[in-house]
């Protein structure tokens, strides 16, 4: 019999990524060069996953992060908040219609995924009301102010990355690379983790652990990887 302690570790990152289908949901952890799960990434470019939904903050740098999926036409809707200006692919496919875009404000990207983790299905913002982004969605108001509804946002998949994850799957981030991750890690199906770094049980000070282990579904260790 298996121990269940080491059943959400994997030997690989392309054995952790190995189910991920064509057509997939995927939420990819990152901002600003930071946190991004490139061995990850780098994975599901080696298998060829395809017309993938990325949820993302931004939509590559150059060959870097989600830039490579792009790159290799593997992505056919992004839902970002700053695509960013390197992000060459992404800009080409768009102008060439080859993929769509749902631009999401970021501090409302951030809470309709905190939504999905808290099992919240949907909730009102003054964001965007009285503007394009608010036609044709029900709108309330509130306090005297005009609301717009935003539903929760969910993923198939959710790809992490971490600095110590222990065998369980608690979590700890390095610097800036608490960003996305930690909400991302609560909002899908599945949620696999690439960290630098895997220890024992009981390692890591339970005052540290910002991921909780009940959110984390697989892991594979596979040092930083710089693009």
């Amino acid at each position: 019999m298996k121990d269940p302690v080491k059943r959400k570790i994997y030997p690989t990152v392309d054995e952790v990524i190995a189910d991920v289908p064509d057509g997939a949901t995927i939420m990819f952890g990152g901002f600003g060069g930071a946190g991004f799960p490139n061995n990850l990434i780098q994975a599901l470019a080696r298998k060829g996953t395809k017309n993938l939904t990325a949820i993302s903050n931004n939509c590559g740098t150059g060959d870097g992060e989600l830039g490579l999926l792009f790159k290799n036409k593997q992505v056919k809707h992004v839902i970002a908040s700053f695509p960013g200006p390197r992000s060459n692919y992404f800009q080409d496919q768009f102008a060439a219609k080859e993929v769509t875009v749902e631009l999401v404000a970021q501090g409302i990207l951030c809470e309709r995924m905190r939504a999905r983790g808290a099992g919240i299905c949907a909730f009102y913002s003054p964001v965007g009301a009285g503007t394009e982004i608010a036609a044709g969605r029900e709108e309330r108001v509130f306090q005297g102010k005009r609301c717009v509804l935003e539903t929760a946002l969910g993923a198939d998949f959710a790809f992490i990355k971490a600095f110590k994850a222990d065998e369980i799957g608690n979590l700890i981030y390095r610097k800036a690379a608490r960003n996305f991750n930690p909400i991302m890690a609560t909002a899908a199906h599945v949620t696999i983790v690439e960290a630098d770094e895997v220890v024992p049980v009981g390692s890591l000070d339970p005052e540290i652990i910002i991921t909780p282990s009940v959110f984390v579904d697989r892991i594979v260790q596979a040092k930083t990887l710089r693009t």
